[in-house]
């Protein structure tokens, strides 16, 4: 069981950074891989990037492909997506999200292999 706590969702300009943070709790977090997904208004909930526990494997959506970069600490549990050049497409709610996995497997990029979410942070970029 992983309890996930997402922060740093804000309103910034575009162009702006903000740095996401998730703080886990629970047993066996290093095991897991983490994701962000996020989900706009009238859209789909999709998955911008993900980690592996050895951080060896990780994802990103095209549309954030060297703008954003994710990170983790297993001894410290959390996880973090630094987000940078922000544009208003961005605009969405930010969940961290859990997937059990083995240690080394490539990280999961399907939303229903994720079973434990954050409540999420509402991030916003204006023009």
């Amino acid at each position: 069981q992983v309890h996930l706590v997402e922060s740093g969702g804000q309103s910034v300009q575009a162009g702006g950074s903000l740095r996401l943070s998730c703080a886990a709790s629970g047993h066996g977090f290093a095991y897991y891989t983490m994701g962000w997904f996020r989900q706009a208004p009238r859209k789909e909930r999709d998955l911008v990037s993900a980690i592996n526990w050895s951080s060896g494997s990780m994802y990103y959506a095209d549309s954030v492909k060297g703008r954003f970069t994710i990170s983790r600490d297993n001894a410290k549990n959390m996880v973090w997506l630094q987000m940078n050049s922000l544009k208003p497409e961005d605009t969405a709610v930010y969940y961290c999200a859990a997937a059990a996995s083995d240690p080394f497997s490539k990280v999961k990029v399907t939303t229903n292999e994720y079973g434990y979410w954050g409540q999420g942070t509402q991030v916003t970029v204006s023009s």
